[in-house]
């Protein structure tokens, strides 16, 4: 069965354009102009990949109230900003809400659609492993970490990890006890544009994810001026 892809968009030429770039991908998708509209499709059925903008009509901030009430429902469920508004405090919004991706407008088709690809097959990938645990599964202490499913468990619970955070925690848990710069995690990002701030926003998430399944969880210690470091306290 064709995975199903949800568009938010305002822009009539622009949801047209997304919408065939995307069924030719052969994807089935259903696209919204507004975010009533949107609600109204995600209650009768949640699409596989959501892609939002942020600004829908006259409501500036709508995209953000829909990852918000998606990831409510699903938290695994990937979601895309796809949007003009390119400052760093509204892709740190995006990334504190639990987006998997933040892309700036204008984009190439192409690219969008491998994008869609990239996250689809890391979520199913995800899904087909949540049960088991591989065979190349890394542990440290408590944690958990399957490099070929992008899974993260702590104390035997799963915890859900966009693509970026993944990485981010990968490069942190290598060397466990090791301070890890603010230059290792930009690269581990795969991102342009990268400030000091979102890394620290990209570690605020993960740690408040790790919260959520352990309310003493303190293994990620700040090293103020360079990085991040796991701790090996809890090992």
């Amino acid at each position: 069965m064709a995975k199903r892809i949800a568009i938010v968009e305002d822009d009539p030429d622009q949801r047209a354009n997304y919408t065939d770039a995307i069924t030719k991908k052969g994807y089935q998708v259903s696209a919204y102009a507004s975010r009533t509209e949107a609600l109204e499709g995600f209650d009768r059925e949640l699409p596989d990949l959501v892609i939002l903008d942020i600004i829908l009509g006259e409501e500036v901030d709508a995209g953000f109230q829909l990852c918000r009430d998606l990831l409510a429902r699903a938290p695994s469920l990937p979601v895309i900003f796809l949007t003009e508004r390119i400052n760093e405090i509204d892709k740190i919004s995006g990334l504190r809400l639990g987006a998997w991706d933040y892309l700036p407008k204008p984009i190439s088709l192409e690219y969008l659609a491998e994008r869609i690809s990239s996250l689809l097959r890391i979520s199913e990938v995800r899904a087909e492993h949540a049960e088991k645990e591989s065979p190349t599964a890394k542990r440290v202490g408590d944690l958990m970490l399957d490099q070929d499913a992008l899974l993260i468990s702590w104390k035997g619970q799963r915890i859900d990890l966009s693509g970026t955070e993944f990485r981010m925690l990968a490069k942190l848990v290598r060397m466990p006890g090791h301070a890890v710069s603010y230059e290792t995690f930009m690269n581990a990002t795969m991102q342009s544009l990268v400030t000091n701030n979102t890394i620290n926003t990209h570690m605020r998430n993960i740690r408040k994810k790790f919260e959520k399944v352990d309310e003493d969880f303190s293994s990620i210690k700040s090293e103020y001026g360079f990085g991040y470091r796991w701790s090996t306290d809890q090992l």
